[in-house]
């Protein structure tokens, strides 16, 4: 599932750099993957739309598995 995930991840990457962002995937338990903001992501006012928004639904698009993405 890591690598599903760090796949997932990687399509949304462009989008976040584009912005002055990333996101680094950290751990994943039980359909929950932690995940990491940073750059101009970490401090963004609208991180936690890009999280569920952006991030999230991506992630249960491609990896049906993903229950929830939180930052950590």
């Amino acid at each position: 599932m890591r690598e599903k995930i760090e796949a997932a991840l990687g399509l949304i990457r462009p989008t976040l750099q584009a912005d002055g962002g990333d996101v680094e995937f950290v751990d994943v338990s039980d359909g929950v993957v932690q995940v990491k903001l940073t750059g101009a992501c970490g401090g963004c006012p609208m991180a936690t739309m890009t999280l569920r928004l952006g991030i999230e639904r991506v992630l249960k698009e491609q990896v049906p598995e993903v229950k929830e993405v939180v930052a950590v």
